[in-house]
């Protein structure tokens, strides 16, 4: 709860960190979210400029191929430029099941509809969809009736063209409209649904994940917010005038939407990602309500491929839409000098343990990390650090199917 309050308030400031003049609407706004979280747990109402009601609704769609197991799809979205848009889309479900769990998958820069992600989950025993976001059909080209494309260009510069005209409000209407249309199809059942999404679709999946209450379970991969306190993406937003800077995060900021996430989340990302670094991957985190399993990898590869391989995200959604066997869950940690201690609760055994850290300052991408093995104990690990001043430090376990979890990462300054 405090964390939750304390970004709050420091959404009611400029980019500066002092306090701004908001204008009535904006005070009507945040006097609604605070006095939703001080009575005592509704989430916020805050859905920025969709309207859920309407985006709730199947929407209409036609068939484009049925005769594979991958079949493919076209469904209405939001209009672009004056003109109606439509949005291509692979779908798959297990062959005569019904009653099946649902996922709805979110692709990265530079992606498109991965006809392989779907048939992974269908193999799974999962209905899915995945859906273009780039205006794009499956042969990659522009559609003649297709929404923006996902260039920088369409994700922060076009918000000066209004709102309703930038990829940020395309993209994550045309992901709840792949839901809404995901519950309506007669094999799915529409109470256990969930959504995954790879670098920028992991920044769609936050802001779902909170805006879209329907689904049961949330992993997003690399992606998070709090776009003005990373260098890389605070340089995009500067091409932005001061207005429509505050503008694209209060309404496209994961941040905006992450409090008002109540379902199980599992967080995957690399120590060393070039996007989305631990920074501000952990404040993105720290504002979902819910509860939350992290899996920080060492090195871990920016990619689609890479993103939709770790078992943890199959493992982590069948244990809540499937009732299957949960990852291992840490209950404690902490730290005494040197020593560092970790308490976890598990199902399956825990066959090694390890720590992580870095000693290197610097840019995220750049910096070196060691691991080192820890030690097992009964339901703890425990570990010795090199040093404990000027280092950033982690500890992971892993079960026997392979299945690794971590800590928080803890900055230790000099």
């Amino acid at each position: 709860m405090k964390v939750t309050l304390v970004e709050q308030k420091v959404d009611l400031m400029n980019d500066t960190g002092t306090p701004t003049y908001l204008p009535p609407v904006r005070w009507a706004r945040w006097a609604a979210v605070l006095a939703c979280i001080m009575a005592g747990g509704c989430a916020s109402p805050y859905t920025g400029p969709w309207n859920m009601r309407e985006l709730s609704k199947a929407p209409k769609f036609e068939w484009a191929d049925t005769t594979g197991p991958v079949k493919s799809l076209y469904y209405e979205n939001e209009p672009y430029q004056g003109h109606a848009t439509r949005v291509f889309a692979y779908y798959a479900a297990p062959a005569g099941r019904r009653n099946v769990p649902g996922m709805v998958l979110v692709h990265g820069g530079g992606g498109k509809a991965f006809a392989e992600w779907v048939e992974l989950w269908a193999n799974r025993g999962y209905a899915a969809i995945a859906m273009d976001l780039a205006g794009c059909g499956p042969d990659g080209q522009r559609l003649p009736d297709g929404g923006p494309d996902q260039g920088h260009d369409q994700k922060f510069d076009d918000l000066a063209k209004g709102i309703r005209e930038s990829w940020p409000y395309h993209a994550v209407a045309a992901v709840v409209r792949a839901h809404s249309l995901l519950r309506a199809m007669p094999e799915v059942d529409s109470h256990r649904t969930g959504i995954t999404g790879i670098s920028w679709g992991g920044y769609l999946t936050c802001i779902c994940a909170g805006l879209d209450p329907r689904y049961k379970v949330a992993v997003p991969v690399y992606g998070c917010g709090f776009y003005r306190e990373d260098a890389r993406w605070a340089r995009l937003l500067s091409r932005l005038s001061e207005t429509d800077r505050r503008r694209w995060h209060e309404n496209f900021d994961p941040s905006q939407y992450l409090p008002a996430c109540r379902v199980p989340t599992l967080w995957l990302n690399g120590t060393n990602d070039l996007a989305f670094p631990l920074p501000i991957y952990q404040k993105s985190y720290h504002l979902v309500r819910g509860p939350r399993t992290l899996c920080v990898t060492v090195g871990m590869k920016h990619s689609h491929p890479q993103g939709w391989a770790p078992k943890e995200i199959g493992l982590f959604v069948d244990s809540v839409l499937q009732a299957g066997q949960p990852l291992p869950h840490f209950a404690s940690v902490d730290r005494n000098n040197r020593a560092a201690r970790a308490s976890y609760k598990t199902v399956v055994p825990i066959e090694q343990a390890a720590l992580h850290c870095t000693t290197d300052g610097g840019d995220w991408k750049e910096r070196n990390w060691q691991t080192v093995p820890a030690k097992l104990e009964p339901n703890c690990v425990t570990a010795q650090l090199p040093t404990d001043k000027g280092i950033v430090w982690f500890l992971t376990i892993t079960d026997t199917r392979g299945a690794t979890v971590s800590t928080e990462h803890e900055v230790i300054n000099p």
